[in-house]
């Protein structure tokens, strides 16, 4: 069924080496001192109902230094005599809970497949951790994550001896890793560029499959079962997010995931969809009438949100503040409605906080993309808009939705509850943008020609 779309990604599934893991730890090597020591907790297991457990996803810093997968885990780094050790604590093999709940790598298999450079059982975390943190001075660590870790921390640093009086030994603090983690992962490598482009090129192919299939009738439901199962068929993590599939007045509802409804002849429909592969997001969104053809109305909106996204993308130069690409949006929809006549207001107050165009588009223009779909990093250190780097990856996502259905604005009739958003990963180059999402079309004459085929 799915062949020829998994043919069209035409190309090896990259992932991320064990070298690359090594260079990433020596980068958050290089910010610390000597006494000091680095843990990153693992995501707890959240139950789902009863004895069943949610999917199990790792927390994103783990996957970024190691990879590391599995729950009940612990990374931890130390310098011993001036060199860097990286180490793991994790499940134990243990062959009966393994015969239940899958085969586990062990402290071995640890050792033998990660970056680290030494493993200890997870079970021993609380003799183990103590004795590694005892000579430290400061601990990084993000609080709130492993009430375990968090305790032993904190009695380490309540923690009285001889030794400790005559040596200074013991952390006399606990500091927040997060602000360099975040700027470590802002800028993404060539390795993540290729895992990111890959996962865009599967969510293209998702909402193209659900473009060829959505004719009036179908459920929103339906088209949300296709795209989730090519997005397995391709070995994914599956959905990022949770799926955006609105019709009709739900396409004007921002985070709209009922996904429940029927698509119904002349309506539009807005699908916000993308992947999770090797621990990297992707996020599409794209609009397309449920009938293949766009009526007057639904293409006057949607060609003057593809307007305002060109404009947006335009603006992901180097050396251009991250808001550039909201700024030029924003000017090409309120000029486009002034136009239309949806706005009867100057183009400078149309702009203001307080102006008409709040009305109708109301929410930023982009993120930042990576192992997290809104991912780290500040967007105004020190009070000022960020400039775009290389290796920066973000959303260009504009978008007008006039709900009939609101109560706080009169709608206008013409454009009585459609919803357009069209979204794109745009990474940040010296040759200027690169969308890593353009295999998924978006021009009126190319949606019409997929859609309902």
């Amino acid at each position: 069924m799915w062949e020829d779309y998994f043919d069209a990604l035409g190309e090896e599934p990259p992932c991320i080496s064990q070298e690359e893991y090594r260079v990433r730890q020596s980068r958050l090597f290089s910010q610390l001192k000597p006494n000091d020591v680095i843990l990153i907790t693992s995501n707890p297991v959240s139950t789902r109902s009863n004895d069943v457990s949610y999917p199990y996803r790792n927390s994103s810093d783990m996957l970024y230094f190691c990879g590391w997968q599995d729950p009940d885990s612990l990374f931890f780094a130390y310098c011993d005599a001036g060199e860097w050790k990286s180490c793991l604590f994790v499940q134990p093999a243990d062959t009966l809970k393994e015969i239940w709940e899958g085969r586990r790598p062990g402290l071995e298999g640890a050792i033998a497949n990660w970056a680290i450079d030494e493993s200890y059982s997870y079970d021993d975390l609380g003799t183990k951790l103590p004795e590694l943190i005892r000579k430290s001075t400061r601990v990084f660590l993000r609080l709130g994550n492993d009430s375990k870790v968090d305790k032993i921390v904190e009695d380490e640093m309540k923690f009285q001896s001889r030794d400790r009086q005559k040596f200074g030994y013991g952390p006399s603090s606990i500091c927040d890793p997060s602000s360099m983690i975040n700027e470590l992962r802002l800028r993404k490598s060539k390795s993540e560029i290729e895992i990111m482009r890959y996962s865009a090129k599967i969510a293209s192919q998702a909402h193209i499959i659900a473009m060829k299939n959505t004719i009036p009738g179908i459920g929103e439901y339906q088209l949300e079962g296709l795209i989730e199962g090519f997005f397995k068929y391709c070995k994914t993590s599956g959905s990022a997010y949770p799926p955006i599939i609105g019709s009709g007045e739900n396409a004007t509802i921002l985070h709209y995931t009922e996904n429940d409804d029927i698509c119904n002849d002349g309506e539009i429909i807005l699908t916000d969809a993308g992947c999770e592969y090797q621990g990297y997001a992707s996020d599409i969104t794209r609009s397309w009438p449920v009938n293949g053809v766009f009526s007057e109305a639904q293409a006057e909106i949607y060609q003057l949100v593809l307007e305002s996204q060109i404009a947006g993308i335009e603006n992901c130069q180097i050396g251009k503040p991250y808001d550039a690409p909201h700024f030029a949006a924003r000017e090409v929809l309120a000029k486009g409605l002034i136009e239309l006549g949806v706005i009867d207001q100057s183009l400078e107050d149309a702009l203001s906080t307080e102006g008409d165009l709040n009305k109708w588009y109301m929410h930023n223009t982009g993120h930042w993309l990576g192992i997290d779909v809104h991912d780290v990093g500040v967007y105004k250190p020190n009070g000022e808009p960020r400039l775009l780097e290389e290796g920066m990856v973000v959303t260009v996502e504009p978008g007008l939705y006039f709900g009939a259905w609101r109560k706080d604005v009169k709608c206008p009739e013409r454009y009585a509850n459609i919803g357009i958003r069209i979204e794109d990963d745009v990474l940040i180059t010296p040759n200027g943008p690169d969308i890593l999402t353009s295999d998924c079309p978006k021009t009126i004459t190319n949606i019409e020609e997929l859609v309902g085929q």
